[in-house]
């Protein structure tokens, strides 16, 4: 049992728990029953939260569960933090029963942890309509991770039933969901346990750190938060990550973490005794046991920094409540594309690299459900008119009863590929595949063509295998046969793998969308060892945050921290500097009437560049004179604004910047905000993005750039095939040219023969 259930059980000795039987239920939603009280030893007056997960936030898309004979079961995970015990557990279901249900023999069983914790009986007047009913959950059954497992025993006939009957169905209703009360319990000031309190893998909520200075943080200090931040990124991975920013204060029931030195520490931290080297220490915060700091000390900022790094690359060697780093050295550098989240583009990937937990590529029951694997590219992969993508596939599985009509299904992006027939006799299977890039049709080699467009940032590779059952009813004679409907068990081998190797670096810039979703250009080294990062002399709390945001977002796009990353707040001294540029908080004043910047946001003024033609699709091409600037209009206005805008480094033709403006305090929270919310980064594209109230608005204005390396033939390739005019003007050249070569060619000939016969004569 877990580590979390035997500490549950521990706390639970001399305790009295009444476990409730499963309520009988109707069509009516039943009055709800009394949950079993947890009366743990712990304190009666701990912080209580309550949290709600509904399904259609963490169910399988489409959000709502449809139970079959073939398919009877469904599923929800959610985990419970360390720091925090359930006390009190209710699901609230909606269904509706598919009219043709037999009522009584019918039933929704529900499973907590495969153990049986409710029973809903089917009765006739709930068929066909919409049902609602509470089950309540023994909360002692709950633990570290957690599955509630749905599953239906539907019945339409007495006899001679068949389990595929379209007739058998359950609809779970996407409101449905499951009502928790969280307590917390007091830990030990342990780092053993580090990241927890502070990050926890079984808190499936965004990750919400709020980083606490004495007052506004120098350069060393920003970078040292900044490091941190990625850090945590890195763990948060897909939940997202944000990192509020106060001075000299706490926040009101959250874990903190604290940056001090011995002469610049926040008044709370006044009686600390002072510190001899670089310190990372974990202490309850004043007056709230239940809430921790990870205070992060030092004699001075280089300690801090030093500090941080000894968490990023030290973190397993961190225990008790107190660690001091003595040095931290940064051997070899990271490679170009090589970020742990990226499939790697240098050589094959394995299947085995890109699971992200386990038995991910296993599926079982009649029919299994999909098996699906996230292929994370780097945005500047240049595919167009490459020859295609190989992929290895190696997958095993069970005999299908059919002799024919049982397939595995390839399909990237939701687009189907190609199939596989599952032969009985083989229950191995092994398919060289290429993965084209150009538009076509299905050819004599099985291999069906995909437009390269569909290879995007993030790409889902899902495998389908698809059996034909057979299920045997009654017969023409009256006599009834049935069979035992057997499950399948299907596996894609982790040694299959995927080939982006000796592909091109190569993109038009600027892309806000590859900013958003991929942190590029700055993530085109894991560490940000080629990122200068552009701050003001005075940072508000919220600039910093953004700062610390933006750092996150990368750290949990690429998997590593910026261990890297350099910082400024001088532009004299920056613009000098031969690194892809971040700018927070403001444009330089030498820079604001740049051709090139689309767009200020400024508390004193703002303007924008409008293009010839507006274009709200992130995909659609448009030419150089419809991107070309129309107009640029000045407003000043009291309402709050964001911005983000990308356009080339004046310095060098390679190198590229990213501003992060905003004109109030409200428009820094705009802005942090899309930068975090998944569904407004998707709306984030071309050279520069406004952040209002409304929502999120995007424009591709002025000329573009390519950063990355192509031949020259291939450049020209690439022009002439976006430019099919030019591509036709040069077919007729390269034709008359030949024909004229011919020409001269067959001259030569008839002269030389003419010449003879003359000599002849």
């Amino acid at each position: 049992m877990t580590k979390k259930l035997s500490w549950f059980t521990a706390l639970m000795l001399g305790c009295v728990a009444v476990v409730q039987a499963a309520p009988q239920t109707s069509g009516a939603l039943n009055a709800p029953q009394p949950l079993p009280e947890v009366n743990a030893l712990v304190d009666a007056n701990a912080p209580l939260r309550d949290s709600q997960l509904v399904f259609n936030q963490v169910a399988p898309p489409p959000g709502s569960m449809t139970l079959r004979g073939t398919e009877p079961s469904s599923q929800i995970e959610f985990g419970v933090r360390s720091d925090e015990v359930v006390t009190r557990a209710l699901l609230n279901l909606s269904y509706r029963p598919s009219p043709a249900l037999i009522p009584t023999l019918s039933q929704l069983k529900v499973y907590l942890n495969d153990e049986l914790v409710g029973l809903v009986t089917v009765t006739a007047d709930q068929l066909g309509k919409e049902n609602q009913t509470q089950i309540p959950i023994d909360p002692r059954f709950i633990s570290d991770f957690n599955r509630v497992r749905l599953e239906l025993v539907g019945h339409y006939a007495n006899v001679c039933e068949n389990p595929a009957n379209s007739t058998i169905w359950l609809d779970i209703g996407k409101a449905s969901k499951l009502d928790l009360t969280l307590q917390k319990l007091p830990l030990k000031n342990d780092l053993s346990h580090f990241p927890e309190p502070f990050f926890d893998t079984r808190d499936s909520r965004p990750l919400q750190l709020p980083m606490v200075f004495n007052a506004q943080p120098n350069l060393l200090q920003q970078r040292a938060a900044g490091i941190l931040a990625s850090w945590f990124g890195s763990k948060a991975q897909w939940r997202g990550q944000s990192f509020p920013v106060l001075y000299n204060q706490l926040p009101k029931e959250q874990h903190a973490v604290v940056f001090a030195t011995n002469d610049h520490r926040p008044d709370f931290l006044k009686d600390l005794p002072p510190v001899e080297k670089p310190t990372v220490k974990m202490v309850n915060q004043p007056d709230n046991p239940y809430e921790k700091m990870l205070l992060i000390l030092g004699r001075d900022d280089q300690d801090l920094l030093t500090a941080v790094e000894g968490i990023a690359q030290g973190q397993l060697l961190l225990r008790g409540d107190t660690s001091t780093i003595d040095s931290v050295k940064l051997l070899a550098a990271r490679q170009a594309y090589d970020a742990p989240n990226w499939v790697r583009t240098d050589r094959r990937t394995t299947f085995a690299e890109l699971t992200q937990y386990q038995n991910q590529l296993q599926g079982d029951g009649l029919q299994p459900n999909p098996i699906s694997l996230t292929l994370n590219l780097p945005p500047d992969l240049f595919l167009v008119r490459a020859r295609g993508i190989d992929m290895e596939l190696r997958y095993r599985y069970t005999s299908p009863i059919q002799q024919d009509g049982s397939r595995l299904a390839v399909h990237l992006n939701n687009q189907f590929m190609q199939d596989y027939p599952l032969t009985p006799k083989d229950t191995a299977g092994q398919q060289l595949m290429r993965i084209p890039l150009m538009q076509g049709l299905q050819d004599s080699n099985r291999q069906l063509t995909i437009p390269a467009l569909r290879l995007g940032v993030v790409n889902q590779l899902r495998f389908n295998f698809d059996y034909a059952n057979t299920f045997i009813g009654g017969t023409a004679d009256g006599r009834c046969e049935t069979v035992t409907a057997v499950g399948h068990h299907v596996v894609i081998d982790d040694t299959s793998s995927i080939d982006f190797s000796g592909y091109r670096h190569y993109i038009e810039m600027p892309s806000l969308g590859a900013f958003a979703n991929a942190g590029f250009p700055y993530s085109r080294y894991a560490d940000l060892a080629q990122t200068l990062v552009l701050v003001q002399p005075k940072p508000s709390n919220d600039e910093v945050s953004t700062l610390l945001n933006a750092l996150g977002s990368i750290g949990a796009q690429t998997g590593y921290p910026a261990l890297r990353v350099q910082m400024s707040d001088d532009w004299s001294k920056a613009k000098s500097a031969d690194a892809d540029m971040l700018m927070i908080g403001g444009i330089p004043p030498d820079l604001q009437d740049d051709t090139k910047i689309p767009l200020l946001a400024d508390a004193a003024r703002s303007w924008i560049s409008m293009p010839a033609r507006s274009n709200a699709a992130a995909n659609v091409p448009i030419s150089d004179s419809e991107r070309a600037a129309e107009s640029q209009t000045t407003i000043s206005s009291s309402g709050p604004m964001g911005a983000i805008v990308g356009f080339q480094s004046p310095f060098n033709d390679q190198r590229s910047v990213v501003a992060l403006l905003a004109d109030s305090p409200r428009g820094w929270e705009l802005l942090n905000n899309a930068l975090l919310d998944s569904g407004k980064r998707a709306a984030v594209f071309g050279s520069a993005a406004v952040i209002r109230e409304s929502g999120v608005n995007s424009i591709r204005v002025g000329e573009t750039y390519y950063v990355g390396h192509l031949p020259w033939w291939e450049r020209l390739w690439n022009l002439l095939a976006t430019h099919p005019v030019w591509l036709a003007i040069c077919a007729v050249v390269v034709v008359i040219l030949f024909a004229l070569m011919a020409w001269r060619l067959m001259r030569m000939v008839s002269r030389r023969r003419l010449a003879e016969l003359d000599d002849d004569e």
